[in-house]
């Protein structure tokens, strides 16, 4: 029995059992189980695999009133090693098809400068395009499939043809109907044209039109705007909201605006771009703590207030935690309640980006915080999107009435960018009191309830049938591990052929033996509609075989 000297037992918070001489993961754990429940006693599982079992100890006692399960099985050593000798020889042939190309050998498709301009500084990095060129465009076909339809629990895709190994695309005309949708955020079904949210949208739409044509400080301030900001702080119950245009410039044009030179910014480090984007652009220090690791975290809090700056060693005028409600790459939930403590307890901000976990946890449809029952006062800023869970577009920033008053005047996205479209607020409005019951139905409530039924089942059947799936029992995200880089283009293409739409996902995006494909579950789908998927997906990994697990499952009766 072995044990990593990082993660030794904090006041009899982890037990660790590491046999058969593996080490823990990359992100500070062993990657397999983790049981988080206050009243559960502290145990290790008596499998002869490589488990992890994070108990809470003195300082997570009582945090967590409901059982908290991730799946983060390890990758078995052969398939890491295939993964490795995949693309070690994709990148051999690269470098073969990119000799050719300069020999005039193999046409070149790739945008490069003229001759005349080989002195100029250079527009293309061709080093930097070298995975583009030479992996991406072999299984490019996988994405940017163009859709004609509802991205509702089924989709029209329009058939599409390459006479040159992926380079471009011709299009048929013909159109295949029907393909059951496994990829969309469409969380709670609100993305449809019809019924009530598609017509107060309509409805809107004739009386506002569809553009505002100016900033909100200007004249793009509508009564609609004003409406749906009361509404959200309503429904995430904080004293002030503000909506945005744009989901991505929410985080990243608002991240600058508060905090700048002499703040530091505790990141995770499978934050999402915006995140990470806002946190550069902010100018403040950045350091990064491993993917929901508190005790990682709380070193660097510790350190940040026993050392303060570098060189000068003043004080942090400001300590910034960024964490998101769901991890769209990893299926996997915050520790919020963990969180809280520590930013509690060494005086920090707490930024919490509910993009995917709004409207998709929580028996009230409110997100992380009413998941695991905490008081959203704790969060100091709230920041969420409508791109999913509501079918619409845009962003919004919740939290303390000074704290919006100041984004008001500070945010480039409030000052330069143009007003939410009419009939887009509508749609948020509409879903919004759906969620919330005040349309004067259950609708939105049992939406909320079908998602948390189809999330367990789905994953739950994934499981036994004997794939590598990773995240918590209760995200609508569901990776599922496909790890070599063949896999990733022909899982996507098999699964076209059967009438199911999916997303696969690889390197540079996930870490580069981590490929996968990525469900994503929705209350629209039906346990027809799941049943008919999880057979195709057995299928074709049966076909692929990348049925990887070792801890196999007997199904348990539905």
């Amino acid at each position: 029995m072995t044990e990593s000297s990082a993660n030794k037992p904090a006041n009899g918070q982890v037990c660790h059992r590491v046999k058969n001489g593996v080490k823990p993961g990359r992100n500070g754990f062993i990657k397999n189980h983790h049981h988080y429940h206050h009243q559960q006693p502290m145990y290790c599982y008596p499998e002869d695999k490589v488990q992890h079992t994070t108990c809470n100890g003195s300082s997570g006692l009582g945090l967590y009133s409901r059982p908290f399960i991730e799946s983060f099985e390890e990758t078995p050593m052969l398939v890491a090693v295939l993964t490795y000798m995949g693309y070690g020889i994709l990148t051999i042939f690269g470098y073969l098809r990119d000799f050719l190309r300069d020999w005039k050998i193999e046409r070149c498709h790739v945008a490069r400068e003229r001759e005349e301009q080989r002195d100029f500084v250079p527009l293309y990095q061709d080093f930097e395009n070298f995975y583009t060129r030479n992996l991406y465009m072999r299984i490019r076909d996988s994405w940017n499939r163009p859709i004609c339809s509802v991205p509702g629990a089924k989709v029209d895709l329009v058939e599409r043809v390459s006479p040159d190994y992926n380079w471009t695309f011709d299009y048929t005309g013909k159109v295949v109907e029907g393909v059951i949708n496994m990829g969309s955020y469409n969380y709670l079904g609100f993305a449809e044209n019809t019924g009530y949210c598609a017509d107060a949208s309509a409805e809107v739409t004739m009386k506002y039109g569809v553009g505002v044509a100016s900033t909100r400080q200007e004249m793009g301030n509508l009564d609609r705007h004003e409406e749906m900001e009361e509404l959200v702080a309503k429904f995430l119950g904080v004293e002030s909201a503000m909506a945005f245009g744009m989901g991505f410039a929410t985080n990243s044009m608002n991240i600058p605006a508060l905090t700048g030179k002499g703040c530091l910014i505790l990141s995770d480090e499978l934050n999402h771009a915006s995140l990470v984007l806002g946190a550069r652009l902010s100018g403040s220090t950045i350091r990064v703590f491993k993917h929901n690791n508190m005790q990682s975290l709380e070193k660097m809090l510790r350190d940040a207030i026993v050392h303060g700056q570098p060189r000068t060693h003043r004080p942090w005028k400001k300590i910034l935690i960024l964490v998101e409600g769901i991890y769209s790459m990893e299926g996997s939930i915050v520790r919020l309640p963990e969180v809280i403590a520590l930013k509690k307890r060494y005086r920090a901000y707490l930024y919490l980006d509910e993009a995917h976990s709004i409207g998709a946890l929580g028996p009230g449809g409110r997100g992380v915080v009413d998941y695991f029952g905490l008081d959203p006062r704790d969060v100091d800023v709230m920041m969420g999107t409508f791109t999913k869970s509501f079918g619409a577009a845009g962003g919004y920033i919740g939290g303390r009435k000074e704290l919006l008053e100041y984004l008001r005047s500070h945010s480039h996205s409030a000052v330069y960018a143009a007003s939410m479209s009419p009939p887009v607020v509508e749609q948020i409005i509409a879903s919004m009191k759906c969620i919330m019951g005040e349309d004067g139905t259950t609708l939105g409530r049992d939406r909320v309830q079908q998602l948390a039924e189809n999330t367990l089942y789905f994953r739950r059947r994934l499981t036994e049938m004997g794939f590598i799936i990773y995240g918590n029992n209760d995200s609508p995200v569901v990776p599922m591990m496909l790890y070599m880089p063949a896999k990733i283009g022909a899982f996507g293409r098999e699964m076209l052929k059967r009438n199911i739409g999916v997303v696969v996902v690889g390197f540079p995006a996930t870490p580069i033996i981590e490929s996968r494909a990525r469900f994503c579950i929705s209350a629209a789908h039906t346990k027809d509609m799941l049943d008919t998927a999880l057979s195709v997906i057995s299928e074709v990994g049966d076909l692929l075989q990348v049925k990887y697990s070792r801890h196999k499952r007997l199904p348990s009766l539905d």
